[in-house]
């Protein structure tokens, strides 16, 4: 039998395997706040024409992984110049 934390620490390093290739992969993810419209919506969930503030009306956004990983590379980059 295969120890419980084992187990679950294989499953967590899983998953963040596969969020780390979702970042390289794909950078960009749909905005949060518009759904990737890039407009806002009223109340009853229709669009109107004002954009979205958190996109800048762009409908996407960077992942907080790909932000991570450009992070720890301009520290790498500076840090060896």
């Amino acid at each position: 039998m295969i120890p419980l934390a084992l187990l679950a620490s294989g499953t967590f390093t899983l998953i963040t395997l596969c969020y780390a290739l979702a970042c390289a992969v794909a950078p960009w993810g749909r905005c949060r706040k518009c759904d990737g419209y890039g407009r806002k919506r009223t109340r009853a969930g229709h669009i109107t024409r004002t954009p979205c503030r958190r996109c800048g009306g762009i409908g996407l956004r960077v992942r907080v992984g790909r932000r991570v990983w450009e992070w720890i590379a301009r520290e790498y980059r500076n840090g060896t110049r």
